[in-house]
């Protein structure tokens, strides 16, 4: 991974000092609240329902066992002994006390972390597959062009006062892990026809109030033009986006009031004049950063004791056939590690599970770590001669749950338990799923299932693009609940569509077992997802399913 150079580290430590002194000012009264609001959320602290919040940049997802390790130090010294890890990759520490802050930082600091850019209308933490570098169908490692991204984007005099936030997410395979599609900007690796490796550009995704996804403005952009493409689609936007109203700010409404095609034409004109500027210094740049992500040196051997140990232990099948994805070394393989335990919230990992991790990674793992923004952990490269003592290890500290891409690997925003902006709960609502499943036993049955909660019309539990979204709302102080259907975060992305009326907070659970109950009872064969049944019979069957009275049900 990535190694801080003299001027990161010089960097990252000036902008400590400066938050350093400005806490001081706040604490004295010098700075008010309102003259220091801005300058906190550059340095990704917000103030939330209960206490201040800190969100640390992860970026693309890439983290060592020594920067995981000072991540459960922190928790344990300045919090309450865990962190939350995000849909874009970060990790947030919710309770922090503002005068701890800048030791917060400078800790960070030691580890080359930081939280800079992880808030305000900047260019935000860029995202990646979380599978990059080890996947087996990847074409190229996208960490090299995301630090690329990152470094260019820091700091960038342009780009620090856009009209909004700015989104970037990079996957090197054409099958996408990464969310692309509901991007700012979305870049997908693909091959042209003479087989050369490049992206497909996407800009003017999002999901918030007004889901959207990306619109294709470029089928193929060679490698070297990254730089300049992703720079002329931030000046377009930084010209004409809205500045009166932040709820239109965001680029999807820029490429809405704009037109796809008269957009399209402004980037590639702007293109056209920036691109001659970079010169190359761009791409010697890249070439030093490739070198920080060569792959480790894999050790290789024979896995006859997995397979033999696969087969004798079903507990041990059950979780390498949900948590094992197939790694480009046939003797390898990727393992997600589930921080959704049934019952559990999503994403939050205390310390002393997070120092087991780093642990595991240390020994097997080639000191190689991911953060999903599925909220979930990645040893991405472990030889399979190794999974059972580490199944067995995870699996002692509640990280053994086999059910990754099942019902219960849910993704929920931390909503009205944390978050100011919030309408409704979403980690209750997601451990009474996971919980009222698992009583049931239908986890296995049901198959592969993408549910994703939010508390509020943000959408940063993604639920627009779950195959089963929850959308929380206030209806008149009363907590009600949206539902929508067939939503899909991959490279065949799809907005969910709205089911009908929403349900009562006692009321959501059932009305997803009612779903669920009528898919198993419309899928042609176990093989067939329920994604898969929904494009097949449409929303009708569900609303039925969903809104009978129990009397109809009772009669059907």
């Amino acid at each position: 991974m990535y190694d801080y150079t003299d001027f990161d580290e010089a960097f990252v430590r000036s902008r400590v000092a400066q938050f350093t002194d400005q806490v001081a000012r706040r604490l004295d009264g010098s700075l008010t609240e309102d003259e220091f609001r801005p300058l906190r959320l550059m340095n990704g602290l917000y103030l939330q329902l209960h206490a201040y919040m800190l969100r640390v940049a992860i970026p693309y997802g890439t983290i060592n066992p020594r920067q995981m390790r000072q991540l459960a130090y922190i928790a344990d010294t300045w919090d309450k002994g865990y962190g939350h890890f995000t849909t874009r990759q970060n990790i947030q520490f919710n309770w922090p006390k503002l005068p701890d802050v800048p030791a917060i930082l400078s800790a960070l600091a030691d580890v080359q972390m930081h939280a800079i850019q992880t808030s305000g209308n900047t260019v935000r933490n860029v995202t990646a597959d979380h599978f990059a570098g080890a996947a087996a169908d990847e074409i190229e490692d996208p960490r090299p062009y995301a630090e690329l991204l990152r470094q260019w984007s820091t700091d960038h005099p342009e780009f620090q006062f856009l009209p909004r936030k700015f989104k970037i997410a990079i996957t090197g395979s054409p099958n996408d892990r990464a969310v692309t599609a509901a991007h700012d900007i979305g870049l997908r690796m693909v091959r042209n026809a003479a087989g050369a490796a490049g992206f497909e550009v996407g800009d003017g995704g999002g999901l918030g109030r007004t889901p959207v996804i990306g619109h294709l403005v470029r089928d193929f952009l060679a490698v070297e033009d990254l730089l300049p493409y992703v720079e002329a689609v931030l000046s377009v936007y930084n010209t004409l986006g809205r500045r009166d109203n932040k709820y239109k700010a965001r680029i999807k409404i820029t490429v809405h009031e704009t037109g796809k095609a008269e957009i399209s034409r402004m980037i590639e004109e702007r293109f056209a004049e920036i691109r001659p500027h970079f010169g190359g210094a761009d791409q010697a740049l890249l070439a030093e950063i490739r070198k920080a992500f060569a792959q480790p040196d894999l050790r290789h051997g024979p896995t006859e004791a997995y397979e033999a140990f696969y087969k004798a232990d079903p507990v041990f099948r059950a979780w390498a056939d949900t948590n094992l994805a197939p790694h480009r070394e046939a003797d390898h393989a990727i393992v997600t590690i589930s921080i959704k335990a049934h019952g559990a919230t999503p994403g939050d990992a205390t310390s002393d599970q997070m120092r087991l991790i780093a642990d595991l990674s240390e020994k097997y793992g080639y000191s190689e770590l991911r953060i999903s923004h599925e909220q979930n952990v990645i040893l991405p490269h472990v030889h399979k001669s190794d999974l059972a003592v580490i199944h067995a290890a995870l699996s002692k500290a509640g990280l053994g749950t086999a059910n990754v891409g099942l019902l219960s690997d849910i993704i929920a925003c931390p909503g009205m338990d944390y978050c100011a902006l919030a309408t409704a709960r979403s980690i209750p609502v997601a451990q009474e799923i996971s919980t009222h499943f698992e009583a049931l036993k239908l986890e296995h049955d049901i198959g592969p299932l993408k549910i994703k909660i939010s508390g509020c019309i943000n959408a940063c539990g993604h639920h627009h693009v779950g195959h089963i979204g929850i959308l929380g709302l206030d209806r008149a102080g009363v907590e009600n609940y949206q539902i929508t259907l067939g939503g899909d975060a991959t490279e065949t992305a799809a907005i969910g569509e709205k089911t009908g009326p929403g349900f009562a907070y006692d009321e959501i659970v059932p009305a997803i077992e009612r779903i669920l109950r009528a898919y198993l009872s419309l899928r042609t064969h176990r093989e067939e997802t329920f994604l898969d049944t929904f494009r097949r019979v449409g929303m009708e069957p569900f609303k039925l399913a969903l809104y009978q009275t129990e009397g109809e049900q009772d009669a059907a």
